[in-house]
C-alpha cells in the first residue's frame, strides 16, 4: 500500500540517517517502526509470561501482579 506521511523535518532527517545506518530504505524502516509501535499497547507485554514464574495466574493477572510488585518495591525504598 502506498501512503504519504508528513513528519517534521528533523524527524525525517533522523529517520533517513537511521535507515542508512541499518542498510534499509526509509520506507522499510518506517514500516518496521510503525509495525512495532502498533503491535502492542505495552512493550513489556511481549515478555510477560515468556518464562516460568511458578504462578498459574500470571497470564490473567499480569497487570495486577506487576502493580503489586512495583508497590512492594516502592515501599522498600522508603
Amino acid at each position: 500500500m502506498a501512503m504519504t506521511v508528513h513528519v517534521p523535518e528533523d524527524l525525517g532527517s533522523r529517520l533517513a540517517v537511521e535507515a542508512s545506518r541499518r542498510g534499509l530504505s526509509v520506507d522499510e524502516l518506517s514500516a518496521q517502526l510503525l509495525d512495532a509501535g502498533l503491535s502492542s499497547d505495552d512493550p513489556l507485554e511481549a515478555f510477560i509470561g515468556s518464562g516460568r514464574s511458578g504462578r498459574g495466574d500470571l497470564g490473567r493477572r499480569h497487570r495486577e501482579i506487576l502493580a503489586e510488585h512495583l508497590a512492594a518495591e516502592g515501599s522498600k525504598q522508603d
